[in-house]
C-alpha cells in the first residue's frame, strides 16, 4: 500500500469508527433507504397495491401536519407482508407498517394514529439517535471520495464491510432494541398534535393502544421488544387528558372497511 493509500485508509478508517456529528437531509436519506432495505429482508413488502396506496394516502395527509412536513425523498408508507404486530421508521421518512399491526386498528382513526406515531419518530429524530450511537461514522461522504480515489480492491471490500456491519448494528438497534419510555412518549405527543391538526381525534391513539394492549405478549420479539407497553403509554396520555374514543365519520369507516376488506 502506498503512503497515499495508507492515508486514505486511515481517513476513512477514523471516519467509520466515529459518529456523525452533523447528518444532512440527503444523508438522511440515504441511510433510511439502507436500513429500510436491511428491515425488507425480514419483513416482505405486502402485495396489496390498493391497500398501500390508501395507506399513503392516509400518511401523506398526517405529515403535512408534522413539524417536518418535508424530507428529502418525501415520507413513504409501506405495508409489510407480517401477522407481526410491528412498525418501524427509518431516517429520512420511510415507514413501514406491518399487517399484524393494522389488524389492531378498527378504524381510519386508529390507523391514522399508527401513522402520526412513526411520524413523530421521524420529526424527533429517534432513528438518527440510534444511528449516533452505533459504530457508523462519515463513511456515507468519505467513501465516495476515498474510494474511488485512492484505494484499491481488497481495502475497498474491507471498508465496505465497515459500513455494511455499520449499518447492521442500525437495523438491529431500529429492529431488536427497545425505543425508551421517553422517546415513546415524545413520538405518543408529537402524534396526539398531528392527529389534532389533521381533524382526527387525538383518543384514537388510546383506543388503538387498548386494542394492542389485548393482543400483547412481552416476550414476543416484534412490537413487545422495540416499545414500551401499550399500558404505559395509555397512562401517560391520559394524564395529559386524552381519552380513548371510537366515534368515527361514516366516510372513514367505509373507506377504511373498503381498502381493509379480505386483510
Amino acid at each position: 500500500m502506498t503512503p497515499e493509500q495508507k492515508e486514505s485508509a486511515d481517513r476513512t478508517t477514523r471516519a467509520v469508527t466515529k459518529t456523525f456529528e452533523d447528518i444532512t437531509p440527503e444523508q438522511e436519506y440515504y441511510i433510511g433507504r439502507t436500513v429500510a432495505a436491511t428491515v425488507l429482508m425480514g419483513y416482505p413488502p405486502l402485495d396489496a397495491d390498493a391497500l398501500n396506496g390508501y395507506v399513503n394516502r392516509v400518511g401523506q395527509s398526517l405529515a403535512q401536519f408534522s413539524t417536518r412536513p418535508e424530507t428529502f425523498g418525501g415520507y413513504r408508507f409501506l405495508m409489510l407482508d407480517s401477522d407481526d404486530i410491528n412498525a418501524f421508521a427509518a431516517p429520512g421518512g420511510l415507514i413501514l407498517v406491518t399487517r399484524g399491526l393494522l389488524r389492531c386498528c378498527e378504524t381510519e382513526d386508529e390507523l391514522a394514529a399508527v401513522l402520526a406515531n412513526e411520524i413523530g419518530h421521524v420529526e424527533n429524530a429517534d432513528g438518527l439517535r440510534a444511528i449516533k450511537t452505533g459504530r457508523l461514522g462519515s463513511a456515507l461522504t468519505v467513501l465516495a471520495v476515498e474510494a474511488g480515489k485512492n484505494l484499491g480492491g481488497q481495502q475497498l471490500a474491507e471498508v465496505t464491510q465497515a459500513f455494511d456491519e455499520s449499518i447492521n448494528d442500525i437495523s438491529t438497534t431500529l429492529m431488536n432494541s427497545r425505543y425508551s419510555r421517553r422517546l415513546e412518549f415524545q413520538a405518543d405527543a408529537s402524534a396526539v398534535k398531528i392527529l389534532r391538526k389533521a381533524g382526527y381525534p387525538p383518543g384514537a391513539l388510546v383506543a388503538m393502544l387498548e386494542n394492542m394492549q389485548k393482543n400483547w405478549d412481552a416476550s414476543r420479539l416484534d412490537f413487545a421488544a422495540t416499545h414500551p407497553p401499550p399500558s404505559d403509554r395509555m397512562a401517560q396520555l391520559r394524564r395529559r387528558g386524552v381519552a380513548a374514543t371510537k366515534q368515527t365519520s361514516p366516510a372513514r369507516q367505509q373507506r377504511f372497511a373498503a381498502a381493509t376488506r379480505g386483510l
